[in-house]
């Protein structure tokens, strides 16, 4: 594996785990930590952009009350999977 590739599973997963608030933390670390191995690069670099999100942002995704205008197919994968993943 691509030290590049590593260095930006370790870059998702640290902001996974401070997110601010501990149950943001909580729900994202073991949101990641379920998905980050089975992606490839490209994946893992819109990964990175969504766990940049502001955390309301994600709340609102999370509860399916945000309306995003998303093209982007590895993004909707990841708001699905993000939505379907059990607390």
């Amino acid at each position: 594996m691509s030290q590049n590739k590593e260095d930006l599973k370790n870059k998702i997963i640290y902001r996974a785990s401070y997110r601010g608030t501990k149950e943001m933390d909580i729900l994202m670390i073991d949101f990641i930590k379920s998905i980050i191995d089975k992606f490839d690069k490209d994946k893992l670099q819109v990964l990175d952009e969504f766990v940049n999100m502001d955390d309301e942002i994600l709340k609102s995704i999370r509860n399916k009350e945000a309306f995003l205008n998303i093209k982007d197919k590895i993004f909707l994968e990841i708001v699905d999977r993000f939505q379907k993943h059990p607390l």
